[in-house]
């Protein structure tokens, strides 16, 4: 057979003008729709129409992208989550912004392995990292690695806190230790943690909730009764987790009096600071999480309080030998040459669970040096002025009160009004935040805090105001004087 009768086929465009042009649209639409954010609802519920369209039948054929991108625009677009809207605080969940988009768009286009090797997108990452390294107070030659959430480098680094304190673990397995390790972290955690001390086990019994103060962070007192009565049943402590932001209030452990223990038991201090690390950008809000620079481990997202688009999060981890020891496993189709592509620095697959890995450094990247880090520091000091803001608002009407401190940039608050038992206030409250999202008025959350059901503002918004915030007061307290006459 001639190679002329051969006929080979590509994924390419088979015009490329006409697919650049539908690209500068698409590129075009998204600045239109960035740009436009606030004259849309805060959240839109998918039409039946968009759900019906979605469930279409496996293509078999090639349709147009001018028909597939009407279908994005109609179908899809509309009916994001709506974090991009100056009006969502809902779960700690970031706005991100134009250079980020970009930034994705340019890492795709660029379609790399960001595995390691002799490549840009390695070393960009290692820089990123030495640029956190410097910014949290470790050590120059502490390891790194962005891995895709706060959920992620909490698993990452309690695997590496398992395998440093307990290194049988690494190649015998948990069957062959004499005593169990535990774990320790406040009633606060975010539930990532008892997630990843279940997948690398140790069960989630395992780990051990320790009560907290009335301010929500953890009593270090009974962190060290706990330890003390686990060491004398014969069980073995690992690793304490303190948390620089707890996910319902925004609450700071004490992370130098959780070090102190760490240090004097002989355990491994990881600190999760998955947005409250974050405040170290800040010359007024760093001494609150003061001690986090003593971590073994860090863990910290930057698609939270860096605003960077999702998905990013890395963990710092002190000793780089401690890392290698839970996920190098050398082999000869990965090692490193005197030159060529396998030359270069150390392959990320040998500092995590991932090998083939996406370029998210770059979007990072892009952002902080386009920003520059003073100019974060100041947006995270806005959040926190703002969450202030929203809680004097709250503290001054006579139908909504607080019910938590506010530390941060978390604010818990609900509609109250006499007469009403705590069960019909709590499906009040309920009512309310779903109204506000059903009417695209706002997005906060919902959250029990000391057993009460109230409305959770997480500002990690760039693009709120203080007439968002006030705005959300009066629509609350208006909303809820509404279903209060039939509850």
């Amino acid at each position: 057979m001639s190679d002329e009768s051969i006929k080979e086929e590509t994924l390419d465009p088979s015009d490329w003008s006409e697919s650049r042009a539908t690209g500068q649209r698409m590129l075009s639409d998204a600045f239109d729709d960035l740009e436009n954010i606030r004259s849309r609802p805060a959240w839109k519920r998918i039409s039946l129409e968009a759900k019906a369209a979605l469930h279409e039948a496996p293509p078999r054929n090639p349709q147009s992208l001018n028909s597939v991108y009407e279908d994005y625009r109609t179908n899809i677009e509309p009916y994001a989550l709506g974090n991009r809207h100056p009006r969502f605080w809902g779960w700690v969940i970031g706005s991100g912004t134009a250079i980020g988009m970009l930034g994705d768009m340019l890492a795709s286009a660029m379609n790399t392995n960001s595995g390691g090797f002799e490549q840009s997108s390695a070393y960009v990452e290692e820089h990123l990292i030495g640029w956190f390294k410097e910014l949290f107070g470790f050590p120059a030659e502490a390891s790194g690695l962005l891995v895709s959430s706060g959920s992620a480098a909490n698993l990452t680094s309690l695997i590496v806190a398992r395998d440093a304190i307990v290194p049988s673990v690494v190649g015998e397995g948990l069957a062959a230790i004499e005593r169990r390790p535990v774990m320790y972290a406040s009633e606060e955690v975010h539930n990532s943690v008892e997630k990843a001390v279940g997948i690398i086990g140790l069960g989630r019994s395992a780990l051990r909730r320790i009560r907290t103060k009335d301010d929500f962070t953890m009593d270090v007192e009974a962190l060290k009764e706990a330890i003390a009565a686990d060491k004398a049943a014969g069980l073995h402590p690992v690793c304490a987790i303190g948390t620089a932001g707890t996910v319902a209030t925004g609450a700071i452990d004490d992370l130098d009096a959780i070090a102190d223990v760490c240090r004097d038991n002989d355990m491994w201090f990881h600190v999760d600071g998955a947005f409250g690390a974050m405040a170290a950008l800040s010359d007024s809000l760093r001494p609150r999480v003061k001690g986090m620079e003593r971590a073994d481990s860090l863990a910290f997202d930057l698609h939270k309080w860096l605003y960077v688009n999702f998905d990013a999060a890395c963990v710092l981890v002190r000793n780089p030998d401690a890392q290698l020891r839970s996920f190098s496993i050398p082999v000869s189709y990965l090692s490193a040459l005197p030159g060529g592509v396998a030359h270069g620095p150390r392959t990320y697959g040998e500092m995590g669970i991932d090998l083939s890995r996406g370029f998210r450094a770059l979007k990072a990247w892009m952002s902080i040096k386009a920003y520059g880090f003073d100019k974060y520091a100041r947006m995270v000091d806005q959040n926190v002025a703002q969450a202030r803001y929203l809680a004097s608002l709250v503290s001054a009407h006579d139908n909504l009160e607080l019910v938590a401190p506010v530390p941060l940039n978390i604010v818990c608050f609900r509609y109250v009004r006499a007469g009403l038992s705590a069960g019909q206030l709590d499906d009040l409250n309920e009512r309310i935040l779903v109204r506000l999202q059903e009417d695209g008025l706002a997005v906060p959350s919902g959250v029990r805090v000391r057993g009460k059901f109230a409305l959770r503002v997480a500002n990690v918004n760039h693009r709120s105001r203080r007439d968002d915030f006030a705005a959300l007061v009066a629509d609350s307290a208006r909303i809820g004087n509404e279903l209060a006459l039939v509850t």
